[in-house]
């Protein structure tokens, strides 16, 4: 990253210049109702890479929520040299001046050629060993308007269905117990950026950004221009509109498998339950039964729905799940064996 302008240093007025230029009737209603409702012990986490959405969420905070106790989280990839060094130490002041308590990490097996979904599981992995540090269970993400676009893009690339369509979620539970919380999805790229100008605000550009190395820079540098271009409208409040509805849709459909309970304690799958069942319904049904197993499968996409087409038909059946075992369908179930 390179600096923009020249260091200030009261960071407090400049949270509160963005805040004014960004009310908290700005902020994503869900995260706003999240933060009105509910009471978890601990710090709220901020990810803070010094960049400038995570500036601006990490003042918006300070601004918004001034009783809260804040952690920043800097993850180190180290895959700038330097310009990665730098960004660290501009976190250091940037939390110093704010009266921020900043915890750090480095990835020191990153290898050179390490790619974006490498680099973000070891950042998440980070961020998951602070918090449980720190007893935390809230993690603040800076992903705005322009991500949602970025996302869909992606994902309609590989094919997800509603669940990876709805992504990112504004209030996001994880299976251990923590929740991330993105309240910028309501705002564009280009508002951040006209908010933290106005209050003379300072942050990080990361250079790697301007290369096209990987697929999220190609569809944000290539992609996205055109195809808002093409539009002829708001193509970002487009996509943003669409992925509450997609979230809207996955929630449907998970309630709808919740109240079939197909899912036994002996982790059995009763396909009784899913007979005459829409598809999507039985493809969350079969999911949650692979995720229950103790060591869940790496099964391929082809593989899960040569199993999923067994499972409709609910004719005996042994499928291998590699080396770990079978799924047996007998006698209207789904179960696990050993092989």
């Amino acid at each position: 990253m390179t600096r923009r302008g020249k260091a200030k240093t009261d960071l407090p007025a400049q949270a509160a210049k963005v805040g004014e230029s960004l009310s908290l009737s700005r902020l994503h209603p869900a995260v706003r109702r999240w933060a009105e409702t509910t009471r978890l012990r601990g710090p709220w986490c901020v990810a803070f890479s010094g960049g400038v959405d995570s500036l601006a969420l990490l003042l918006l905070m300070r601004a918004h929520w001034p009783e809260r106790e804040i952690v920043a989280l800097h993850f180190n990839h180290r895959l700038r040299g330097r310009e990665s060094a730098a960004d660290e130490r501009f976190c250091r002041k940037t939390c110093a001046g704010l009266g921020v308590r900043l915890r750090t990490g480095q990835w020191h097996d990153a290898a050179k050629d390490a790619s974006e979904a490498e680099a973000r599981n070891a950042r998440h992995e980070f961020f998951a060993r602070e918090m449980k540090r720190l007893r935390s269970r809230a993690l603040w993400l800076a992903h705005q308007q322009d991500d949602i676009a970025e996302t869909l893009l992606m994902r309609l690339a590989r094919g997800s269905g509603t669940g990876g369509l709805a992504a990112p979620r504004p209030v996001h539970p994880t299976a251990d117990g923590r929740v991330h919380l993105r309240p910028l999805l309501t705002l564009k790229k280009a508002e951040l950026l006209a908010a933290m100008r106005q209050a003379g605000a300072t942050w990080r550009e990361d250079s790697s950004n301007a290369r096209d190395d990987y697929f999220r820079n190609r569809v944000r540098r290539i992609v996205l221009p055109a195809w808002a271009k093409a539009a002829g409208r708001d193509a970002l409040a487009g996509a943003a509109l669409a992925r509450e509805r997609l979230e809207e849709d996955d929630q449907a459909l998970e309630l709808w498998v919740d109240s079939l309970a197909p899912l036994g304690r002996d982790r059995q799958l009763d396909l009784r339950m899913l007979a005459g069942m829409p598809r999507a319904i039985t493809r969350r049904a079969l999911h949650r039964w692979l995720l229950a197993l103790r060591k869940p499968p790496d099964l391929s996409r082809q593989g899960f729905e040569i199993l999923l087409a067994a499972v409709e038909r609910g004719q005996p059946t042994r499928f291998s799940l590699g080396t770990r075992g079978f799924a047996v369908i007998g006698r209207g179930r789904l179960a696990f064996r050993k092989g």
